[in-house]
C-alpha cells in the first residue's frame, strides 16, 4: 500500500485500505472514508472550476462540521492552501487574516457571512464566497461571486495542480508579540511528518476514536484529524457549550483518545465521570501549557486505566516533546523528550549546547520545522534561524544552512535527557490554551476610545494558566467606567482574550528607558499588591 506524502493523501490512502471504515462523525451522522474522499475530490474540482491557481489561499471560517474538514483537505487537494480561521474571532480579526494572506476563496456559513458584510469589501484579493447550504437566498456582495456549497460540489471533475511535499499546504494564525496575528506557514511535509510522529507515540490505530474538542484552527486541534486519518481511525467533531458535553461525547462515542488544554481539563476534573469511560479511553493528552499537578492527579483518579501523555509544542514546529506514560510518576513536572523524527536542543545565547540542568533556549530541528511567518521577514528571522555549525547533528563539512525553530522558551535538560519548562522569554500570555499578545489586547482597548493609557499582562491562574489583567488610565476628557469598557470588549474580543480584571489608576503610566510603558514593573507591582 502506498504511503502518504501530501496532506490529502492521508484520507485517500485510508479510503484505499477500507472505504467503508468510519472516518468522521458529526452529530448523529458518520461519513466513511470513501464518502469523505469523494467529497474532498469534488470540493477540489469545484475550486479548480473557479480558477483557483496553485498556492492560492482558501479561508475557512466555520465551526467544526463536515464541511470544515472537507474544505481543509479539499483546498490542498486542488493545489491550493487552506487557512483555518478560529470561529471565535470577530469580523475585524477575520478581515485582517484574509487581507494578510491574500485569500482568494472564503468558505463560511450564512450566519457568519452576515457578520462579515462590512469586512469583505476591504479584502481586495477575495473573488469567491462559498456559503453552506440553507433556505436563505444568497446575498449580493458586489463583484464577489457567491455560490452555494452544493453548487461547488456539482462542478465537473478536474485535474488538480501538481504539488510536492515541500509546497505550502496551510497557514495557521497565532497571536504575535506585536499585536497582529502571525501566519505560520506549514508544508505538506510538516503536517504529514507530524501526523506520523504523533500517531506513533500515541500508538493510534484504525480501531481508535478521537474526540476533536479543540478548534481546528489550532495546530493541536487539527492534529486530531491528521493522526486519525493516517491510521484510518474515526474522529468525532464536537462544538461543546459546557464541559459536561465533552464527558457525554466521550461516553456516547466510546472515545479512545482525548487531547485537550489544561483549562478544560481543570473544568472536567470538577465533574462526575461515568466509570465506563476508563474502560475505553486509552489515553488523555495535554497541550497548550503545563498540566497542573493537582489536575493530573484528579484525572488519574477519574481514569485509573487511561494513560496520561504530557506534551509540549508550538505552532511553528507543530509538536516538540512528549512524556511517556511510564515516566509520569517519576517526573510529572517534565515535558519529556523529543517526539519521533525530531531533535530538541537546549542552547546558550552563543549557540553552544547547555550543560545538564543549565537553563537555555529550546530549539527544534527536523522535518516538522515550519516555513516561517507569512509575509513577515523580520519575525521569521527572529524565530527561524540557521543552526550553529557546531550544533549537534551539524557537521563542519555541510555548506548549506539548516533552519531550526528557536522557541523563545527557557528550559533545562537533566542528565537523562528529560526536559523541564522554566518560562517564556517574551511577554506572550498563555490563557485557556491560547497564546495571546498583550499588545493585541491593548490595541483593542485603545480602539474603544474609553481609555487614556493601558497595559495588559498575564498573571498565574490555576484554572486558565494565566489570567489577563489590565491597568488603564481614564481618557483625558472623562472618567473610565470599567463595566461599560468590559461590555464593549465583549463585542470586539473573542472570549479567551477578555480581561479578567481592569484596574483604573491616574496617569501617566510609568515608562521604561526606551520610553515605552513599563509592562514588567506594572505587572510585578500588581502581583505584589494582590499576592498572586
Amino acid at each position: 500500500m502506498r504511503d502518504s506524502t501530501l496532506l490529502p493523501e492521508l484520507i485517500a490512502r485510508a479510503a484505499e485500505r477500507d472505504a467503508a471504515a468510519p472516518a468522521l462523525t458529526y452529530g448523529k451522522t458518520t461519513l466513511s472514508y470513501g464518502e469523505l474522499q469523494e467529497s474532498v475530490s469534488r470540493f477540489a474540482s469545484g475550486l479548480i472550476g473557479l480558477g483557483l491557481a496553485r498556492g492560492e489561499r482558501v479561508a475557512i471560517y466555520l465551526e467544526k462540521r463536515f464541511e470544515t474538514v472537507i474544505a481543509s483537505f479539499g483546498s490542498p487537494a486542488a493545489g491550493g492552501v487552506f487557512v483555518p480561521i478560529n470561529p471565535l474571532l470577530k469580523p475585524e480579526q477575520v478581515g485582517y487574516i484574509m487581507r494578510d494572506c491574500n485569500v482568494r476563496v472564503l468558505v463560511t456559513s450564512p450566519e457568519r457571512l452576515a457578520l462579515l458584510q462590512e469586512t469583505l469589501p476591504a479584502c481586495h484579493d477575495l473573488r469567491h464566497v462559498v456559503v453552506l447550504d440553507s433556505a436563505d437566498a444568497l446575498p449580493a456582495l458586489g463583484a464577489l461571486n457567491v455560490l452555494r456549497w452544493s453548487a461547488l460540489l456539482e462542478a465537473p471533475s478536474a485535474l488538480a495542480h501538481r504539488v510536492i511535499d515541500t509546497d505550502v499546504v496551510g497557514i495557521l494564525y497565532t497571536s504575535g508579540s506585536t499585536g497582529k496575528p502571525k501566519g505560520v506557514v506549514l508544508s505538506h511535509r510538516n503536517m504529514v511528518a507530524g501526523a506520523k510522529s504523533v500517531a506513533s507515540y500515541l500508538e493510534n490505530h484504525a480501531g481508535d476514536t478521537l474526540l476533536a474538542a479543540l478548534p481546528l484552527s489550532f495546530d493541536a486541534g487539527f492534529s486530531q484529524l491528521t493522526t486519525a486519518f493516517h491510521v484510518g481511525a474515526r474522529v468525532v467533531l464536537l462544538n461543546y457549550l459546557l464541559p459536561r458535553d465533552v464527558i457525554k461525547a466521550i461516553e456516547r462515542e466510546k472515545v479512545t483518545g482525548l487531547t485537550a488544554v489544561p483549562p478544560l481539563y481543570i473544568q472536567l476534573t470538577q465533574l462526575a465521570w461515568p466509570e465506563s469511560i476508563t474502560g475505553h479511553l486509552r489515553y488523555f493528552a495535554n497541550t497548550g501549557g503545563r498540566m497542573p499537578r493537582e489536575t493530573l492527579d484528579a484525572l488519574r483518579r477519574h481514569l485509573p486505566r487511561s494513560k496520561p501523555v504530557l506534551m509540549y509544542g508550538l505552532t511553528e514546529a507543530f509538536r516538540s516533546t512528549f512524556l511517556p506514560p511510564a515516566e509520569v510518576d517519576k517526573r510529572p513536572d517534565s515535558i519529556g523528550k523529543a517526539i519521533p523524527n525530531a531533535e530538541i536542543l537546549v542552547l546558550r545565547e552563543d549557540g553552544s549546547p547547555c550543560a545538564p540542568n543549565e537553563p537555555g533556549e529550546l530549539v527544534h530541528r527536523g522535518a516538522l520545522v515550519g516555513m516561517g511567518y507569512w509575509n513577515d521577514p523580520e519575525k521569521t528571522a527572529e524565530r527561524y534561524k540557521p543552526l550553529p555549525v557546531h550544533a549537534p547533528g551539524r557537521e563542519a563539512g555541510l555548506v548549506l544552512p539548516e533552519i531550526a525553530v528557536f522557541s523563545g522558551d527557557t528550559v533545562r535538560m537533566d542528565e537523562e535527557g528529560f526536559l523541564y519548562f522554566i518560562g517564556r522569554r517574551d511577554e506572550m500570555m498563555k490563557t485557556s490554551g491560547y497564546r495571546v499578545s498583550p499588545t493585541e489586547v491593548e490595541e483593542i482597548l485603545y480602539a474603544t476610545k474609553m481609555v487614556g493609557e493601558c497595559v495588559a499582562f498575564g498573571v498565574d491562574d490555576d484554572r486558565l494558566g494565566q489570567a489577563i489583567q489590565v491597568i488603564a488610565t481614564p481618557p483625558a476628557d472623562g472618567a473610565l467606567d470599567v463595566a461599560v469598557l468590559l461590555a464593549e470588549c465583549k463585542t470586539r474580543m473573542p472570549a479567551y482574550m477578555l480581561p479578567a480584571g481592569i484596574e483604573v489608576r491616574n496617569g501617566p503610566l510609568p515608562r521604561n528607558p526606551n520610553g515605552k510603558i513599563d509592562r514588567k514593573t506594572l505587572s510585578t507591582e500588581w502581583v505584589e499588591r494582590h499576592g498572586s
